[in-house]
């Protein structure tokens, strides 16, 4: 199982020092950052994308590059890959580039974002969310796999005897994650193509979550990918730790009520009881991960954010190495002694290449 950190990239004042980040500061933190996760034994970096203020965060590609040429071993993937308002042609060309320089440790998360302006911004109606999500994805699937593509669809301008460029590494794309909180066309998508389901399980109850992951899951194996049991499930969720988890909630209270997401809404208390916000110790947030098995069933990826709500680097990094130290390890050795032998891991570039070469020995026997 992967343990790891996404970002959302957002730019909050501080509210117990009245400190805002500068655009800058905050860039340059968000490196440090990943390169920590690598440091602590992390297994997942992961960046959102914003195209308006207060978020940093407009090409996640770029900042994933310069992160992995500064680690070895940290997978680079995203948080959010705007496939309703992006390109498909540029995301196929953009992340086959970045799969190149990071020698493969990268996979996106597809999901259609939280902010409604962005469509009229990228010349998009609103309203067209899923069906833009549905098609863009189809021609990013066969961009990615078919080396001259003729295409035509609704959206955009027609393709004629296309090849985006570079190929994919070893001719096998990067894995895709379809993200999505509430629409279960996302969930049916990803079924549809064999590919995993990122539920973000931060604002939403277990119960939501788990009949997300429950469609997702029947789907994946009405369309023949393998069993229910064995399709490629992540999820997101939020941690802030201490020794002490009275001291935890103290620490974290002033973030949490002037947060931009969450702020001046459901007090702590019931936001953490509704929701898989985890305040407290680090056994907490062991207690807390294991039991989102019990009704998501086994899944590949563990994501937390961290880094938010004007949260300073120094209490990030601390944060990080209770995860790293008093966390992940535990998790790690708890969900693989639950794992069943024929449930998959999550998947890799080595992962994907030899399932490629497999399958192509297969055909030529």
């Amino acid at each position: 199982m992967q343990f790891g950190i996404f970002s959302v990239s957002d730019i909050t004042t501080d509210p117990t020092t009245g400190h805002t980040p500068t655009e800058a500061e905050r860039i340059k933190d968000i490196v440090t950052i990943a390169k920590h996760a690598e440091e602590v034994g992390l297994d997942v970096f992961a960046l959102g994308e914003h195209h308006n203020e207060p978020f940093f965060s407009s090409s996640p590609t770029t900042t994933l590059a310069y992160i992995a040429a500064q680690t070895t071993t940290l997978q680079l993937s995203t948080a959010t890959t705007l496939i309703t308002t992006n390109d498909p042609v540029k995301i196929a060309e953009d992340f086959a580039m970045l799969q190149h320089l990071a020698d493969g440790r990268v996979d996106l998360t597809l999901g259609r974002g939280n902010t409604g302006p962005v469509y009229p911004w990228f010349g998009k109606d609103i309203r067209a969310g899923i069906p833009l999500a549905i098609e863009n994805y189809s021609l990013l699937h066969k961009l990615w796999r078919e080396h001259v593509v003729d295409w035509q669809g609704k959206f955009r301008t027609p393709l004629q005897s296309f090849t985006s460029t570079p190929r994919p590494l070893d001719e096998v794309p990067p894995f895709v994650w379809h993200g999505s909180i509430r629409s279960p066309e996302i969930a049916e998508q990803a079924a549809y193509y064999g590919d995993g389901f990122f539920a973000n399980h931060i604002f939403w109850p277990a119960s939501h979550t788990e009949r997300m992951v429950q469609l997702y899951r029947q789907r994946f194996e009405h369309y023949g990918h393998g069993k229910a049991d064995q399709a490629i499930v992540g999820l997101g969720g939020q941690v802030f730790m201490n020794k002490n988890s009275q001291d935890a909630v103290k620490a974290f209270r002033p973030y949490f009520d002037n947060a931009p997401v969450y702020g001046h809404g459901p007090s702590l208390e019931d936001f953490s009881r509704e929701t898989p916000l985890t305040v407290g110790s680090p056994q907490q947030v062991i207690d807390r991960t294991l039991g989102f098995r019990e009704y998501v069933g086994d899944y590949q990826r563990q994501l937390w954010l961290l880094d938010h709500a004007g949260l300073p680097l120094k209490t990030v990094l601390e944060q990080l190495d209770i995860l790293g130290a008093d966390v992940v390890p535990v998790l790690r050795k708890e969900f693989a002694a639950l794992k069943p032998a024929h449930v998959p891991d999550a998947p890799t570039h080595a992962s994907l290449v030899a399932a490629a070469r497999a399958k192509k020995e297969e055909v030529t026997a």
